[in-house]
């Protein structure tokens, strides 16, 4: 689960000023100036807080083993439940997205975020728009973006309102909505797993934490079960889930006993063995080796 926190440090190489610290529950962002200033294309992940997207431009948005293409003028809402993913952003695309905290308006709702349609678990709410229903959102979220960076007293209970607005209105009308395309889910599934396990390589530091270490983790970030996750590695790989993050972490060990200074300790430790005589016998029963002497053929 990736944290509001982790998603500045992680997705822009400098990140964007916390407006208030004693808030920091919601931002709003100008896309066009995210691409210049080299904000990243997300992992395929989920994430502890809400989104709501005004995206202007062509691409396609991955839900799982879904793929959802948009163009022109679009509407989208994501929530923490279901994990997602996009293509890179093109230089023309254009819009604005907003994150918060559901704690962000605990105050101000009578009912919980998760509740309503638009944020339910595993929904995929995206909608195509006008040209006068993206207009009246764009002035929406220009009316955040200038409050934010003002210093009216009661700016967040006005964001609060704004938000409100963008979240009922929607729910009361109803634009067209995009239907998936047809895709591999096999394949896509594959091209997902396979991506959430190299983003976490190579390990640089002894105080890293893998976000996924074992085969239902990485079940669970794509909202699949582990059992369906493993038929389809079988299928498309010839190896199972297990298999493949045995395989990189053994890749990754090799070059830590290689090409770094830590002890034996350290790298058991940062690759998620608690106990070393877990790792030595992972290590030997994949090399024939123990770990000390891999290090000093």
């Amino acid at each position: 689960m990736e944290s509001l926190e982790k998603f500045y440090k992680l997705k822009f190489q400098t990140p964007p000023k916390v407006r208030d610290q004693s808030i920091g529950l919601f931002d709003v962002f100008n896309i066009e100036e995210n691409i210049r200033a080299n904000y990243q294309t997300p992992a395929f992940v989920r994430r502890d807080f809400y989104k709501i997207m005004l995206f202007e431009g062509e691409n396609v948005f991955h839900f799982g083993d879904e793929s959802i293409p948009v163009a022109d003028k679009t509407l989208l809402f994501f929530n923490p439940n279901t994990p997602y993913s996009y293509e890179s952003l093109k230089p023309e695309t254009k819009g604005y997205f907003c994150v918060f905290k559901e704690e962000f308006f605990k105050e101000n709702l009578r009912i919980n975020l998760s509740d309503l349609p638009l944020f339910k678990s595993q929904a995929k709410p995206i909608y195509q728009l006008s040209d006068d229903l993206s207009a009246e959102i764009r002035a929406l979220f220009v009316k955040m973006e200038k409050e934010l960076t003002g210093d009216y007293f009661y700016k967040y209970e006005l964001i609060k309102s704004y938000v409100s607005e963008l979240i009922f209105s929607t729910l009361k009308f109803t634009p067209h909505k995009v239907n998936p395309q047809s895709t591999d889910s096999s394949a896509r599934i594959t091209a997902v797993f396979m991506e959430l396990l190299d983003r976490q390589f190579p390990v640089e530091s002894t105080s890293y934490t893998f976000n996924c270490r074992t085969p239902a983790d990485f079940a669970d970030q794509l909202a699949i079960h582990v059992n369906y996750l493993n038929r389809v590695l079988k299928k498309v790989t010839g190896k199972t889930t297990t298999q493949h993050i045995a395989e990189r972490l053994l890749a990754e060990a090799k070059a830590l006993l290689k090409h770094t200074s830590w002890n034996i300790a350290e790298i058991s430790q940062v690759l998620g063995y608690e106990d070393q005589s877990h790792f030595n016998d992972f290590f030997k029963k994949h090399t024939r080796y123990s770990p000390s002497e891999f290090r000093n053929v």
